[in-house]
This record gives structure tokens, C-alpha cells and sequence, in this order.
């Protein structure tokens, strides 16, 4: 089944060139802009957009995969609506065509004629990449395929991407705001149980060539299925049983002592968590945007713990990294569940999972990770990080 983990990593290089090639041509990227519908719109931001490269980005996928695994394109679920409506009121349904030339043809429908750009966008879709990692070449795992979904969230931290800005200086290692922050994040969950099994997480703006202002980008995955607990950050080996597999995934011997805590958190953080947090982490507290970025972070080592407190994170944005961190013997856990729970019941820590929506919801809502999250990469260090969190919310009521 690595192999199609191998293809998921292929799909999100594509989706990142498409990323990439979307910002590099300004007067194409002014096009690409559209209000979300209704039904689609995240609360978190006043004015949240949705970009043809998002879309773009989540039809590839689907179509890709679907011809190399027939069936999965069907159960590849994401944030984009595929519906556009052009300056003619003309309401176009975003599909790939099989040719560079039918989608031209439609491409041309949503840019309202513009035929440059639309045969720009065309040929980066239906560009071959050769992209893998020598990795899993030697992995045998058989996850049967009726069991997988996936969630896609095709550009991670839209707004940063839309924006634009390439010279942020980061803190420690990690960036506030900017390109860098942008995410292509693709997790693969079990459907009957909602564990998240498979992870790939591509940025596509790590580094810019000063002379030809071309980026490049960086591609992580992460594997945890029965036992076997495999990631992109382990140094290659040729032949590695479960076993080591999962004792090298899980060592972090520098994370499991340092203090205080470093955590990563949102710029709309509430005050009474960035209170609490204070006293835990001290002067070791980043703000940085995406939710994917964030998670990246912790998965990096750039930071012990990501929080974030409030609803407006999704199962897209959360299952990539969360299998990513699970193969690294961390996870990714419901904030509120975990500040309600008694540590000395010795009950497992809440994990979030995947293939159930929120009851009495609609739209976006209904995919909302509801009770905020906390992402780590060990559980020993969690429960220290959650008892001194604890300590310092305890005069607040954290049953709000």
C-alpha cells in the first residue's frame, strides 16, 4: 500500500508546481480570486476567498489518483466547492479534461476568455512529475483500499498565499506570516474507525532563488498502521523490521526533557489561553499562520506543541499532520476533551478522528475540530505540558 502513498506524494508535487506557477504570473493570480458561497464560508476570517488554484489543486488530486486506484477518487473529500461562476453569470462546473485542450476550454470559460492564462494553468496540470522518495521502495504494507478516505486541503493558509509576501523573517526557525506558511496537506483515515493512517504535507515556498525568483519547495509524509510507524524525517534504511521502525520513529530524547515548553499558537489565540500559556512557556511562545504550518512545526521540531482553542480548524487541515505524528509517536488531540479529562483515570487521551461529522451542523461546521486541538510529538511531554496548563487556567472557567 506504499504505493499509493508514493502516488499521494507525486499528486501534492503536482499541486505544488500548481501553486507555485499560479503566484509567479501576477496577472494570472488577480484572476484567480472568488468569494466563498454561503454554505462554504470560514467564520474565522471577515473575508475568506477562494482561489482556481485551490480548486485546481483538489480536482488533480482526485482525477490522479482515481486513475491509478479506480474508486478512491470517490471518497477524496475537501474544503472547495468545484463551482465557479464567470463575469457572464455562466455557472461552471471545475472538472479536468483528459486533454491539455479541453482544459483550456474550460479553464477559459472561469478566466472569462482569457486564453494566455488559461493554457499557463492547462499545461502545468497536465505536466508529468517524477517525484518519489527511495524510502518507501522497501516498505510492504497491505492496507486494503475499501477502507480509505481522505481529506485534502489543496492550499493551506489561502490568505497568506494570496498575499504574497516572500520577506518575512522568521523567529527561531519559524515564520509569523508569508509564503512559507502555505501547505498542500493531504491525510489518509481509516473510514470505520477515523484513525488517521497516512499523512504527506508539501510546502511549496521554502526557498527562493534570488536571480531567477523561482521557489523551491519540501515534501514531508508519515506512515502509522498497524505497528508500523514510518516518516519522512527518519534518516533512510534499506531494510528496517516493524519493530526498529517503531522504536526509531518514536525516540525524541531532546523533546522529552526540554522545559520549559516551546508552543506554536494562532494570532487569534484567546487571551486566556495566551495567559496560561505564558506562565507554562514562558518567552517560548511563536505565532505563525496555517494550521498546517503550525502542525509542520511541531512535526520539524521547531516547536513541542501546537494549541489552537477555537472551532475554526478542519478535518482537512488537521488528519495529514496528525498521521504524520502518530508515525513519530505523537498525535493530535481535542483541547477541550483533554482540559474536561481526569488524568488518573487512566482513560487514552482523546484523539481526534476523521470519518464522523458534528451533530446538528451544516456545511463547513459539520467538519469542525469543535473542542480546538493540541498537536504533539510526545505523549509524556503532553501530560507534563496539560497538568501545568491546568494549573494556570484553574481560575478560569475552562468549561466555556
Amino acid at each position: 500500500m506504499s504505493d499509493i502513498l508514493q502516488e499521494l506524494l507525486r499528486v501534492s508535487e503536482k499541486a505544488a508546481n500548481i501553486a507555485r506557477a499560479c503566484r509567479q504570473q501576477e496577472a494570472l493570480f488577480q484572476l484567480l480570486i472568488e468569494e466563498k458561497k454561503e454554505g462554504e464560508k470560514n467564520k474565522k476570517f471577515a473575508v475568506d476567498f477562494k482561489t482556481l488554484a485551490d480548486v485546481l489543486v483538489q480536482e488533480v488530486i482526485k482525477e490522479n489518483m482515481e486513475n491509478k486506484f479506480p474508486g478512491l477518487g470517490k471518497k477524496i473529500f475537501g474544503e472547495e466547492s468545484n463551482e465557479f461562476t464567470n463575469d457572464l453569470g455562466e455557472k461552471i462546473i471545475m472538472r479536468l479534461g483528459p486533454t491539455e485542450e479541453e482544459t483550456v476550454a474550460l479553464l477559459s470559460k472561469v478566466l472569462n476568455g482569457n486564453k494566455l492564462a488559461s493554457e499557463a494553468l492547462a499545461k502545468v496540470v497536465h505536466q508529468d512529475v517524477f517525484f518519489s522518495d527511495p524510502a518507501l521502495d522497501s516498505v510492504e504494507i497491505n492496507i486494503p483500499q475499501d477502507i480509505l478516505g481522505i481529506w485534502v486541503d489543496p492550499i493551506d493558509s489561502t490568505y497568506q498565499y494570496i498575499k504574497g509576501s516572500a520577506d518575512i523573517t522568521p523567529n527561531q526557525g519559524i515564520f509569523p506570516s508569508g509564503l512559507q506558511c502555505v501547505t498542500v496537506l493531504i491525510g489518509v483515515y481509516d473510514i470505520q474507525t477515523g484513525v488517521p493512517l497516512m499523512g504527506v504535507i508539501n510546502q511549496p515556498f521554502v526557498s527562493q532563488d534570488l536571480h531567477t525568483r523561482r521557489w523551491r519547495g519540501q515534501c514531508y509524509w508519515g506512515l502509522s498502521y498497524l505497528g508500523t510507524n514510518i516518516h519522512s524525517l527518519l534518516p533512510p534504511v534499506s531494510t528496517r523490521s516493524n519493530s526498529e521502525t517503531q522504536s526509531q520513529g518514536t525516540q525524541n530524547p531532546s523533546s522529552e526533557v526540554s522545559c520549559p515548553f516551546s508552543v506554536v499558537i494562532s494570532t487569534s489565540e484567546k487571551e486566556t489561553i495566551k495567559g496560561a500559556l505564558s506562565h507554562v512557556c514562558g518567552e517560548r511562545i511563536f505565532r505563525a499562520a496555517g494550521a498546517g504550518y503550525k502542525s509542520l512545526c511541531v512535526i520539524l521540531g521547531l516547536a513541542d506543541i501546537y494549541i489552537f482553542s477555537e472551532d475554526t480548524t478542519f478535518k482537512w487541515d488537521s488528519c495529514a499532520a496528525h498521521a504524520i505524528l502518530r508515525a513519530m509517536g505523537g498525535g493530535m488531540v481535542d483541547l477541550k476533551e483533554c482540559l474536561e479529562r481526569n488524568p488518573d483515570t487512566g482513560l487514552d487521551l482523546p484523539q481526534l478522528v476523521y470519518h464522523v461529522g458534528n451533530e446538528g451542523t451544516a456545511g463547513v461546521d459539520q467538519w469542525a475540530n469543535k473542542g480546538g486541538l493540541i498537536a504533539y510529538r510526545s505523549e509524556k511531554q503532553l501530560e507534563t505540558f496539560l497538568s501545568r496548563l491546568l494549573q494556570h487556567l484553574a481560575p478560569v472557567a475552562t468549561h466555556t
